[in-house]
């Protein structure tokens, strides 16, 4: 596992980098999330709460192949799969 963790802090709930300020989610007082980014998590809570880890991996992995050309929609789904079960909200 240690080969697919993602470096730096990433989100806990889809794995995205957390590189400035404005990629990081809110908590219920507004203030920064440490955790999640802003497409997982505001105001404290999910934004999508339905969404199973399944859902959270092809997600994932569209944005992960369209924002990077060197990695293929495959290669970033076989990652995240490997990733996502350790991700906090998954656990």
């Amino acid at each position: 596992m240690e080969d697919t963790q993602p470096q730096g802090p990433f989100c806990q709930s889809c794995a995205m980098p957390l590189k400035t300020d404005e990629d990081f989610g809110t908590e219920a007082d507004g203030g920064k999330s440490e955790k999640f980014c802003r497409f997982c998590y505001v105001e404290g809570t999910y934004t999508t709460p339905e969404m199973t880890m399944e859902e959270m991996i092809e997600i994932s992995a569209k944005g992960w192949a369209d924002s990077d050309p060197n990695v293929s929609y495959e290669q970033a789904f076989a990652e995240m799969e490997k990733i996502a079960p350790y991700l906090e909200r998954w656990q």
